[in-house]
């Protein structure tokens, strides 16, 4: 159940403060206040709750602020809520009526607040935001509306800059390296075998999957700091062969009628099997064809779908994550187009101008 709270801002002598102390009006969570548009994120907050049945949740102004302080100063989930629970700032910009030494929400809450409002509905309240900081920033002359003439049927002349860019937002992931991944693969399916073999312990012996050979080799590999073509070479096709037996045992053991069946893996592990299937398919193919290209190509087994953006600068001339279309207006940024896999960007532009003219009334 949700109940619509209200939003009108608390004025600072309301918020009780138990040491006698004062809010600062030009706090930067006191301004920050004022641009959230609050009533939106409690439209979108609760557009699937029921209003009349069920257990009050945790207001949007609380769970959209947690989300805001998290990302603004960089905090994990359990530090935003501990963060919060020592600055009367930050609760005042929750909506809190008085500081409390105690946590407002539990931690774990913050996964629900993420999922309660998605990456459109956080879209749609950044640009929000965005567009009244940059209301906020414009002089009083040209915000206000001009009289009514003849010429009014007119379209307005263009006004305003805009700046068009494509970057790439970095994952949270290793820097991937075809033996790497091939190892890291190995790894998980030897886990799986442990498990699907689990009913089968001392009834039938465990198949052979050379694990402790293949960790030497792969740590004897790992020790040359700069290995050649042919050290590399080498090293895939040991990984490859390994992973292939882990593949066969792992269809003998599903084809057994006492062991484990497919459906008895946990969400992660059968996961991670599909992936790693994927990913040697991947890398035998690149192997045979003795390439450094497939399509869809796989760079993390935990985030299959991080795809390798080529950046050509300097330093680093591949990044790992998700390519990010931005146009920029008076320092503000606007996300027009994501994606995991890599695109022309110079096709968006036109686009980005429609979308300027819609956000401001008037093209670039």
């Amino acid at each position: 159940m949700y109940r619509s709270t209200n939003h009108q801002q608390l004025e600072f002598p309301d918020f009780y403060l138990p040491f006698n102390g004062k809010l600062d009006p030009e706090n930067r969570w006191v301004a920050l206040a004022e641009l959230v548009p609050w009533e939106l994120a409690e439209k979108i907050y609760h557009a699937d709750l029921c209003q009349n049945s069920g257990q009050p949740i945790i207001p949007a102004r609380v769970a959209l602020g947690a989300l805001l302080i998290k990302e603004r100063q960089g905090l994990t989930d359990r530090e935003t809520v501990e963060t919060i629970a020592e600055n009367p700032y930050m609760q005042f910009f929750l909506g809190l009526e008085e500081f409390t030494q105690e946590p407002p929400f539990d931690a774990s809450l913050m996964v629900d607040f993420r999922k309660r409002f998605g990456e459109d509905g956080m879209q749609q309240m950044a640009e929000a935001i965005a567009l009244a900081s940059l209301k906020e920033s414009k002089p009083e002359a040209e915000t206000e509306s001009k009289p009514a003439s003849e010429n009014d049927s007119e379209p307005p002349a263009n006004d305003g800059q805009l700046i068009a860019d494509a970057t790439c937002a970095p994952a949270d992931i290793r820097y991937p390296t075809d033996v790497s991944l091939l190892n890291e693969a190995r790894d998980k399916t030897e886990a799986i075998i442990d498990e699907l073999h689990a009913p089968l312990v001392g009834k039938t012996p465990r198949p052979r999957t050379y694990r402790e050979k293949a960790r030497k080799r792969f740590v004897a590999f790992t020790k040359h700091k700069k290995p050649g073509r042919k050290k590399i070479r080498r090293a895939k096709r040991e990984q490859l062969c390994f992973l292939r037996r882990n593949f066969k045992a792992i269809d003998r053991l599903l084809e057994t009628p006492k062991a484990l069946p497919l459906c008895g893996l946990s969400r992660r592990q059968y996961k991670n099997l599909l992936v790693a299937r994927e990913l040697f398919r991947q890398q035998l193919e690149m192997y045979e064809n003795n390439s450094q290209r497939v399509d869809d190509r796989i760079v993390s087994i935990s985030q299959p779908h991080v795809r390798p953006i080529v950046r050509g600068k300097a330093g680093r001339p591949t990044e790992f994550g998700a390519k990010l279309s931005i146009s920029v207006v008076g320092g503000f940024s606007f996300v027009d187009r994501r994606s995991w896999d890599s695109y022309n960007e110079g096709t968006d532009l036109i686009e980005q101008i429609e979308t300027f003219r819609r956000r401001f009334g008037c093209y670039p």
